[in-house]
């Protein structure tokens, strides 16, 4: 994939979040887990839970990933995954700034390929972590474009300003290849036997990954949804985006990833994680 097409974003651009996970009802852990960053020349920032900040001051990523494995080898998996990005995406922003050519896609196949060993190694090594693995749904904030890697039945939502909901990620799943082509419906994907079956993983003694890595360009006004498989298990497409745009009255002052959470907990039967990331014109 080659460099995108040229376009900036207003320096004006505020950029609100607000993550969070739960281990839902019926799981007795929580083997998701999710990132907020923030990079620039000095370095990688943790980042709250909730808060704003411009990309005048630096670019961010965003996370979520789901893990497997028996015992609490799950869990272990997923926080590896966000773990490793903090590490290899402030080397990766180094040699960008030291006027390095790497282009985005290759410095996010790499990056997903290095937590795909690290996984595979930790598989090998030990027996409690054999079979382990996890889903990664990324994406790369910067002026003018979301840049996303992803791999597994995570997701990442883009909700343009101009409106409508839009899956950029695809479920590494046959469910998933049928729903993209047309085959089924939502409601078919939704209660389909084999709907948790992945094809892709990191780890999970997958040998070879092929991650779905791409670009779009955003302005003020779009939003983007992060989430694992059991925020869709509990809500609708259509329920996702009306929670997102028009919350009612009594909700409205909630964080957008808490409202969501919220929602999806009484009709999931997984961990449930959402960060939602909105972008804004800010007063000058």
């Amino acid at each position: 994939m080659g460099p995108p097409p040229t376009h900036t974003l207003a320096l004006d651009c505020a950029v609100h979040w607000s993550g969070i996970t739960d281990r839902g009802r019926i799981r007795k852990n929580n083997e998701d887990a999710f990132l907020a960053l923030a990079i620039d020349g000095h370095g990688v920032h943790h980042l709250g839970k909730i808060g704003e900040s411009t990309l005048t001051r630096s670019d961010f990523i965003f996370a979520v990933s789901d893990g497997m494995g028996g015992a609490n080898a799950g869990e272990f998996a997923s926080r590896i995954a966000v773990d490793r990005i903090t590490r290899l995406m402030a080397r990766s922003f180094r040699v960008s700034a030291q006027g390095i050519n790497s282009g985005f896609s290759d410095i996010l196949a790499e990056l997903v390929a290095q937590i795909h060993q690290d996984l595979i190694n930790l598989g090998n090594s030990y027996e409690e972590c054999a079979g382990m693995g996890a889903t990664l749904s990324l994406g790369w904030l910067t002026p003018g474009w979301l840049y996303f890697a992803h791999v597994g039945d995570s997701r990442i939502y883009y909700l343009p300003g101009t409106g409508g909901l839009k899956q950029l990620t695809h479920d590494h799943t046959h469910v998933g290849w049928q729903r993209r082509t047309g085959r089924i419906n939502e409601r078919e994907a939704r209660t389909h036997p084999g709907r948790n079956s992945l094809q892709q993983a990191l780890g999970a003694g997958h040998q070879i990954v092929d991650p779905q890595i791409g670009a779009v360009a955003v302005q003020p006004g779009d939003r983007f949804l992060f989430c694992t498989d059991g925020l869709v298990d509990g809500l609708w497409d259509r329920r996702i985006e009306e929670s997102i745009r028009l919350p009612e009255a009594g909700r409205a002052a909630l964080p957008p990833a808490k409202r969501l959470v919220e929602e999806a907990i009484p009709e999931s039967r997984d961990n449930v994680t959402a960060v939602v990331v909105e972008l804004a014109a800010t007063v000058v």
